[in-house]
């Protein structure tokens, strides 16, 4: 049986809320055109990061867990590449670009050493 986490006090999961609610901010703007498309996968794919690394919390073992956070991983990568879609076709601007960029980097490091420091502890 794995160690349980409270996915509350956990610094990614805490990272994941602010770049969900930075990525609602940002799309404010984008035109309605891309409401079902770009928009409403940026915002999924940055919900999706906190809501595995939480998901993966109520699991009974760290392997299990760990899907969790590769699929929390997964999110942030696939968000990253949207972030880049959207400043590629100007619906962002270069500094908002750099800031969520750093932002969504810094949580991908994040969620890496933590799924590392698992994956120590069960094998």
């Amino acid at each position: 049986m794995a160690a349980r986490h409270n996915f509350r006090k956990l610094t990614i999961w805490k990272e994941g809320i602010e770049l969900a609610k930075e990525t609602y901010s940002t799309t404010k703007i984008f035109p309605t055109s891309e409401t079902y498309s770009l928009t409403s996968q940026m915002q999924m794919c940055a919900v999706s990061i906190p809501s595995n690394i939480a998901e993966g919390t109520a699991k009974r073992t760290g392997k299990h867990f760990l899907q969790y956070l590769d699929n929390s991983l997964g999110s942030a990568f696939e968000w990253e590449t949207q972030l880049i879609i959207a400043f590629e076709i100007g619906y962002v601007s270069k500094e908002t670009f750099k800031h969520l960029e750093r932002k969504v980097q810094s949580i991908q490091g994040m969620i890496t050493r933590f799924i590392e420091n698992i994956e120590k502890n069960i094998s």
